[in-house]
């Protein structure tokens, strides 16, 4: 996978924090099946669905392609988080300032601050207005530097300030979901707290449950593991007659399709 399955860049932003702490760094309907609610909670994944990991496909590339540029990012906002006075990009110092915010809050409001500040802080374009061309995915300090973006570009940059302001990798997915009135995909972060997990959109401020968001599937989910494809959630009347602990069906179709919305 890329960046998201290596952990490289954590390791070197581990590094670089212990450097500076020990001084020698510079200074349609519900989603869901009726059923039990607790179950889809615990889930490892938001949505209560299983995923099933990508070998191939658009949208592993675009991570593939990404990976490098995520790791200089993570590896230059730590260095600046620990000597801002000789931190040299702007859009880290932008990034932080989120951080910081965020680090003073506990829990939900936490995850508030950075959805709220980062939607106000990036004015949604759509990649063939800023950039000529369709599905360009950017890194969190060249969004924060451009100050634009759409919908994985919120996405990026939410993830990258949830780790940097303490939420474990295993709390944070980028979700890709088909908005199923529009016939679009748009791409969110969903981050865990007490077992419930939080949607992080660009699109609103409040954050609403997994269980709770109406009219759009969930499609792709990525974290540090790689990426992976949703399996298909099983029909309503299917679902009653299944126990707890049945495996939902695999995903019929094979479309890798990207975000296209803002």
């Amino acid at each position: 996978m890329g960046y998201f399955n290596t952990g490289r860049a954590w390791r070197a932003v581990a590094l670089v924090w212990a450097l500076v702490g020990t001084g020698f760094a510079a200074d349609a309907g519900t989603l869901i099946s009726p059923g039990s609610l607790d179950l889809i909670r615990k889930s490892a994944q938001p949505f209560g669905l299983s995923a099933t990991k990508l070998s191939a496909g658009g949208l592993l590339h675009k991570w593939n392609g990404l990976e490098r540029k995520l790791e200089d990012d993570m590896v230059q906002l730590a260095l600046c988080d620990g000597d801002r006075e000789r931190c040299v990009s702007p859009a880290a110092l932008k990034l932080l300032a989120i951080v910081d915010s965020a680090r003073t809050r506990e829990g939900r409001a936490r995850f508030g601050e950075i959805n709220r500040a980062i939607n106000l802080a990036i004015k949604a374009t759509s990649d063939l207005a800023q950039y000529g061309r369709v599905d360009v995915w950017s890194s969190p300090l060249d969004t924060f530097a451009s100050g634009a973006g759409d919908c994985e570009d919120y996405a990026i940059a939410k993830f990258a300030a949830l780790r940097m302001a303490g939420v474990s990798a295993d709390d944070i997915k980028i979700v890709v979901l088909r908005e199923l009135a529009r016939g679009e995909d748009h791409a969110v972060v969903l981050a865990r707290l007490d077992g419930h997990w939080l949607t992080l959109d660009n699109r609103r401020m409040a954050m609403i449950e997994d269980v709770d968001l109406r009219n759009h599937r969930p499609l792709f989910v990525i974290d540090d593991s790689g990426v992976m494809r949703y399996d298909e959630p099983m029909p309503s009347a299917q679902a009653k007659q299944q126990s707890i602990s049945s495996v939902p069906v695999n995903v019929a179709a094979s479309a890798d399709p990207i975000p296209s919305s803002n």
